[in-house]
C-alpha cells in the first residue's frame, strides 16, 4: 500500500509574523519540510475534492453558449431546407416546350408567371344565330391538362407537381345563355346477312336536333342536328372455322322424359351439345334440365311455350320471352339469354321490341327431319349427307320424337366423328371463327347504357 502523507510538514503550522508588519502569515511553500524520496503525496485537489469539482463545472458552463449557437444552426438550416423543398422548382411541358414552375403552382399562377395572359386572347361572345354580341366576352383561355380539358373555374385550385403537359391558347367563342328545345332522334332498324346466327352488331344510340332562344339577344334559331343517331343493325352469320372441323349438335323442345337419356350417351361418347329448352317444360320436369347443366352441355333458351313470336307484341312478346329464360335460371341456377324461336321465326318488329333480353338468336343450317319421324337411320342419314364444317345441326326432344332421337344419336355421333368432325356446343363453335367471335358472346347480352331500342324504318 502506497504511503500517502500530505505536502505539509507533520507538525502543526503555526502562524509568525511576517516581514514589515505585515501581520501574521501561515509558512510560505519554501519554508515547508522538504519532500523525502519515495513518498507519495496528496495533492490539494484530492484533499478538498469538492471545491476542485465545483471549479470543474464552472469551467464547462463557459461552453453552453458555444452548444447553443450550434443547435441553433442547426435548427437554422432544416428550417431552410424546408423552405427550399417546399418551393423548388420542377420541370414542365407547357405548349410543347419545356418550361420550369415552383412545385404546386396551381394553373392560374403558371398563366400569370410565364405571361401568358399578355399572349392570349380571349373569345368573343356570340348570339344564338352565331352573330358577335361581345368581341372578347367568351371564354379567357382554352386550357388542356395531361390531354384533358381543364375548366377556367378550377385553374385556380388545379396545382402542378412536376411532368405535366399543359397547353393554354386562345378562348373558344362561347353562345350567350339561352333555352333549348330539343327533339329526339329514334334510331332506327335494319337487318343484313345470312346465317344461322343473329346478333345486335350495332346498338341504337338515339340522336338530337335543337331549337336555342337567347336569353340576352332574344334571337330563335334552329341548330339542326347536334347530336348524330346511330341507327342499329342486326347481323346474320354462319360460323366458318379458321382451321379444323366443327359441328354443333343441337336440341329443342326438351327437356322430356328421354332427355337424361340423352345426356348419358353424350357423356359415354365424350360429347356436349346445346339444348334449347321451353319454359313450360322445365317447369315439368326440373330435374332433366338441371341434368342438362351438370352434364356441362349449354343451355338456351326455346321460349316459354310452342308460340310463333312472330304473332306476338309488346309486353306479350317480353312476357313470354322473360318466363323461358327465367324458368331455365329457376330450375338450374344458370341465367340465359341465348334464344331458338320456335319454328325459327323471329322479326324485325320482335329484334326492335327485345333485343335487350337475349343475347342471339341462333336457327340452324342442318334439319335433321327427325320430327317428321322418318326413322333412327333416316336421320342419321339425312345429317351426315347434309351437313358442312361449322354447321349447326337441329335435332328434337319431345315426347314424340324422343325415342327415335335416342337411337340415332350414338350412330350418328359416330358417323360424324369418322368423318372427322369435333362436335362442339354452340359457343364453342364461334370460338372456331375468330372475327365472328369479336363480334358475339352468347352468354350475355351486351347492350350499352346510351342505346335504347330502336324502331322500324319506314319503307319509302
Amino acid at each position: 500500500m502506497p504511503n500517502y502523507t500530505t505536502s505539509y510538514s507533520r507538525s502543526k503550522p503555526h502562524m509568525r509574523r511576517g516581514r514589515g508588519g505585515t501581520g501574521y502569515q501561515l509558512p510560505s511553500a519554501r519554508q515547508r519540510t522538504a519532500r523525502r524520496r519515495g513518498a507519495v503525496y496528496l495533492n490539494h485537489s484530492q484533499g478538498f475534492g469538492r471545491r476542485r469539482q465545483g471549479f470543474r463545472a464552472g469551467g464547462n458552463n463557459s461552453r453552453r453558449p458555444y452548444a447553443i449557437i450550434a443547435v441553433a444552426c442547426a435548427f437554422l438550416f432544416f428550417i431552410a431546407s424546408i423552405i427550399w423543398y417546399v418551393n423548388r422548382s420542377v420541370e414542365i411541358t407547357l405548349n410543347g416546350e419545356s418550361a420550369s414552375v415552383r412545385i404546386n403552382s396551381t394553373i392560374e399562377q403558371l398563366i400569370s408567371d410565364q405571361g401568358l395572359d399578355e399572349t392570349t386572347q380571349a373569345g368573343d361572345l356570340l348570339a344564338v344565330d352565331d352573330s358577335v354580341l361581345e368581341r372578347e366576352g367568351g371564354d379567357r383561355y382554352a386550357i388542356t391538362l395531361n390531354g384533358k380539358s381543364v375548366s377556367l373555374d378550377d385553374i385556380s385550385t388545379t396545382e402542378l407537381t412536376g411532368g405535366e403537359e399543359v397547353t393554354v391558347e386562345d378562348g373558344p367563342d362561347t353562345y350567350e345563355e339561352h333555352d333549348v328545345q330539343a327533339t329526339t332522334i329514334a334510331p332506327t332498324l335494319t337487318v343484313s346477312g345470312t346465317g344461322a346466327f343473329q346478333y345486335v352488331k350495332t346498338w341504337g344510340v338515339p340522336g338530337r336536333s335543337e331549337v336555342w332562344t337567347g336569353k340576352q339577344s332574344g334571337i330563335t334559331a334552329d341548330r339542326g342536328v347536334v347530336k348524330e343517331v346511330v341507327n342499329c343493325e342486326v347481323a346474320a352469320s354462319s360460323v366458318s372455322p379458321d382451321e379444323g372441323s366443327y359441328i354443333a349438335l343441337t336440341f329443342d323442345e326438351g327437356p322430356s322424359d328421354y332427355t337424361q337419356q340423352i345426356v348419358q350417351i353424350l357423356k359415354d361418347k365424350g360429347v356436349k351439345a346445346t339444348f334449347f329448352l321451353s319454359g313450360d317444360a322445365v317447369e315439368a320436369n326440373p330435374a332433366a334440365a338441371k341434368a342438362i347443366a351438370d352434364a356441362g352441355c349449354e343451355l338456351g333458351s326455346n321460349s316459354y311455350s310452342d308460340t310463333n313470336l312472330t304473332k306476338l307484341a309488346g309486353d306479350e312478346l317480353r312476357d313470354q320471352l322473360t318466363r323461358g329464360f327465367d324458368a331455365i335460371d329457376e330450375a338450374t341456377g344458370s341465367s340465359v339469354s341465348l334464344l331458338r324461336a320456335p319454328y325459327a321465326a323471329f322479326s324485325d318488329e320482335n329484334w326492335a321490341e327485345a333485343m335487350d333480353l337475349v343475347s342471339a338468336v341462333v336457327s340452324w343450317n342442318v334439319d335433321s327431319g327427325d320430327w317428321l319421324l322418318p326413322g333412327a337411320d333416316q336421320v342419321v342419314s339425312d345429317v351426315c349427307d347434309s351437313v358442312r364444317n361449322g354447321n349447326v345441326v337441329l335435332l328434337t326432344d319431345n315426347a314424340e320424337t324422343g325415342a327415335q332421337t335416342v337411337e340415332a344419336l350414338p350412330d350418328l355421333i359416330d358417323q360424324l366423328q369418322d368423318k372427322g368432325y369435333t362436335l362442339v356446343t354452340l359457343s364453342e363453335l364461334v370460338k372456331t371463327d375468330e372475327s365472328l367471335a369479336e363480334a358475339l358472346n352468347l352468354s350475355k347480352v351486351s347492350m350499352p347504357k346510351d342505346a335504347v331500342l330502336p324502331t322500324i324504318a319506314e319503307e319509302s
